[in-house]
């Protein structure tokens, strides 16, 4: 596929100036969407910049998401389904090889593949390759994100265009910014210009099919994954033991949340401790202060740290975990 057979949309003026190539039906059309790409490329800012809340957890530091989390986009004339999977990586471990499979098997399971590569990349490196042959086994309809324009040149840009245009007929290439707020609207745009007519399948007031149980595990687990840095491996995972709303004596809604971090061995529960508890008490304080403004309402949220050390190389209880994120239980970090 050459440059002729798909559409350049970019509205920004940092980045390259064409007119979008589609306008809005009449018609309300509805759909499922997959965001793809290797770690740390945006996805789930991405998203949560579409729909306006934080929905997936945001850190800096591979394999953040691991439960294929549907946020919804409501808008006049489509609702549009998002499903952010993992990030591709080479797997490490039992929990990577899970974690891929599902990222690729959620995106065959939808009717349009947004494919989001970073601007600084200087050619199609391996992850890339990866879902990018995943895609074109797939031959599903995919639109190309190009993120983080803001940090390159227009030259670099056309570069990764023409780059990837070789390589499959995308339905359209979208450069992007998410911190600068740039094409989002455009991207929702040529979206719903491909999805097919079809009813609302969720509430218009819902933005995220996540229970709120799961809704605390993302929030604990970004706060503890950019709190702690790199002083804990990847083998966190956060479980909420109960949820439960009330009112004061004076009137006032509050929800009563008690959750356990559960890690791999007592030297990593120490860390998330830390001395006197006082990190524990940063990663509560700040995912109590998230929940509350996302919530609109008071949190009273009790941590606690648990070891359980053969979670990770169980199979078993990995495929169980995954299969949870329908019950709203468990969120790995």
């Amino acid at each position: 596929a050459g440059m002729a057979a798909m559409s350049v949309v970019a509205c920004s003026e940092d980045a390259l100036e064409t007119s979008p190539s589609s306008s809005v039906s009449s018609n309300f059309k509805s759909g499922f969407v997959s965001m793809l790409g290797r770690t740390n490329v945006g996805k789930s800012s991405i998203i949560n910049a579409l729909v306006g809340e934080k929905v997936a957890a945001v850190a800096n530091k591979t394999q953040t998401t691991r439960t294929a989390i549907r946020a919804i986009v409501n808008r006049p004339n489509s609702q549009i389904i998002f499903v952010d999977t993992p990030g591709i990586h080479k797997p490490k471990s039992k929990l990577g090889n899970v974690m891929v499979e599902t990222a690729f098997g959620a995106s065959l399971d939808v009717d349009i593949i947004v494919f989001v590569i970073d601007a600084t990349s200087e050619e199609i490196g391996r992850g890339d390759r990866i879902i990018l042959d995943k895609i074109i086994e797939s031959k599903k309809k995919c639109i190309l994100v190009i993120n983080k324009i803001d940090l390159v040149d227009k030259a670099q840009i056309a570069k990764l265009i023409e780059l990837y245009s070789n390589e499959y007929n995308f339905q359209a290439v979208i450069p992007i910014s998410v911190t600068k707020h740039k094409n989002l609207d455009v991207l929702l745009d040529e979206i719903e210009a491909y999805l097919k007519p079809g009813p609302a399948y969720y509430d218009t007031e819902e933005y995220t099919d996540q229970t709120l149980r799961q809704l605390a595990e993302e929030t604990i687990r970004e706060k503890a994954l950019k709190l702690l840095d790199d002083e804990v491996p990847h083998g966190i995972y956060v479980e909420t033991d109960k949820m439960k709303f009330r009112k004061t004596k004076t009137g006032e809604g509050i929800y009563d949340v008690s959750a356990t971090i559960y890690c791999l061995r007592n030297s990593h529960k120490g860390i998330i401790i830390g001395k006197n508890g006082q990190m524990l008490k940063r990663i509560g304080t700040y995912a109590r202060e998230d929940l509350e403004k996302m919530l609109d309402t008071k949190i009273n949220l009790q941590l606690w740290v648990k070891v359980r050390e053969d979670w990770l190389v169980v199979a078993a209880f990995l495929m169980g975990v995954f299969s949870r994120r329908a019950n709203g239980r468990g969120a790995f970090a």
